[in-house]
């Protein structure tokens, strides 16, 4: 799905950059979609030292996909899988293409609503599992609470969660909040769900 609030990005207009892995430093394009908000260099950065002993080897999901960063720096640390979703057809385009460019075989994109696409059980669970929706649509709780209906999540897997720093999400009760960041007008989170 296309984040829909503008924020500063870091690097070229219209790039991301892999930060690092087998494809670091590759630059990607991305769809020129008003509103596209790829998450910025630094929480990328950020975000991977937290998740550094984890993404190795792990299946991971990618809601509201957008940009692809994500599940893409997640690929070139060696996940095992990336599932990525997103609604705006421009940008599933601009996703096949550079899994294509990356010669990545072990990642597919479904273009659909997320949360439709989460009302439905998922093939196999997932160990990463990363959550930024376009801002203040409301989004983020519905899209929680759909994980927890069907088996997306694995035992004891870790969730990113990107969001407008005024809201505050509430975790069910079997997620446990690791950390926790604010950048500007974005906050986000690292929650593990026990089995």
């Amino acid at each position: 799905m296309v984040k829909r609030t503008q924020t500063k990005s870091q690097g070229k207009s219209g790039q991301v950059r892999i930060i690092s892995g087998q494809w670091r430093g590759r630059r990607l394009p991305v769809a020129n979609v008003e509103g596209l908000r790829p998450t910025t260099d630094r929480v990328r950065e950020t975000l991977f030292n937290w998740l550094m002993a984890d993404v190795h080897s792990a299946h991971v999901l990618d809601l509201f996909s957008g940009s692809g960063a994500l599940a893409m720096e997640s690929l070139s640390r060696y996940a095992a899988s990336a599932l990525l979703f997103e609604q705006d057809a421009q940008v599933v385009k601009t996703l096949k293409a550079n899994l294509a460019s990356l010669k990545c075989d072990h990642a597919k994109v479904y273009h659909g609503n997320t949360l439709q696409l989460l009302r439905q059980p998922p093939a196999r669970p997932f160990d990463v599992i990363f959550i930024d929706p376009p801002f203040r649509k409301g989004l983020l709780q519905p899209c929680i609470e759909l994980l927890q209906q069907q088996p997306w999540l694995a035992d004891n897997a870790l969730i990113y969660i990107e969001c407008e720093s005024e809201l505050t999400p509430n975790f069910p009760d079997d997620w446990q909040p690791l950390k926790q960041k604010t950048a500007g007008q974005v906050t986000y989170y690292l929650v593990q769900k026990h089995s």
